[in-house]
């Protein structure tokens, strides 16, 4: 390499720069996967060797021979410090504290969120049964009265509170259900939904 190389380099001219990574980067490529083993890394390796030494090119000699010398002795600290920090990262994984797996909770969120789809049915339904029949579903099942309880407090007899009670269960069934029905997206052909 000329000393007018070697100057135009140091001064920053791209050009040159660009005559000098062609000519060897495929040298730091090969010698980065010798020393490495990974030719992922090889290509981190010839990118951060011109990098280092666009940074520093103003170290260069200006006289001498080829710059190959030059650009492996960079590839081969780039090598280093790329081996140094991996060390590095791995040994501060081994400090970090063991936590216990976790345990895979999608399924708990499945049956959670088909959960809050029932309930949200649910009080659709409950809100379209007969005033009466849904005084009564209510007192019996969510407030837990027994018949007779709930007899007295609506003021009917308890044949009255068993016969509501088992028509709201019957139509809030169904009525839940149907709202469920419309509530889903069901696929009706490939890509389309209703």
């Amino acid at each position: 390499m000329t000393a007018q190389m070697r100057a135009r380099i140091r001064a920053g001219d791209t050009d040159a720069f660009g005559e000098l990574f062609d000519e060897h980067a495929d040298a730091i490529h090969r010698h980065a996967v010798w020393s490495g083993g990974d030719p992922a890394l090889a290509e981190d390796v010839v990118s951060l060797t011109f990098l280092e030494a666009w940074r520093i090119r103003e170290s260069l000699h200006p006289d001498g021979e080829s710059l190959r010398p030059w650009l492996l002795g960079i590839a081969t600290n780039v090598l280093r410090n790329r081996r140094r920090a991996a060390r590095r990262h791995r040994e501060a994984l081994r400090r970090l504290p063991v936590h216990e797996t976790v345990a895979d909770f999608a399924d708990e969120v499945v049956g959670r969120m088909h959960d809050a789809d029932q309930v949200a049915a649910a009080m659709v339904a409950l809100r379209a049964l007969r005033r009466a029949d849904r005084e009564v579903f209510l007192l019996c099942v969510w407030s837990q009265l027994d018949y007779s309880a709930a007899a007295e407090a609506l003021g009917v007899p308890i044949g009255t509170v068993r016969s509501r009670l088992s028509r709201a269960r019957t139509r809030l069934r169904r009525l839940a259900e149907q709202e469920l029905a419309r509530t889903r997206i069901i696929p009706v052909k490939q890509g389309e939904y209703r």
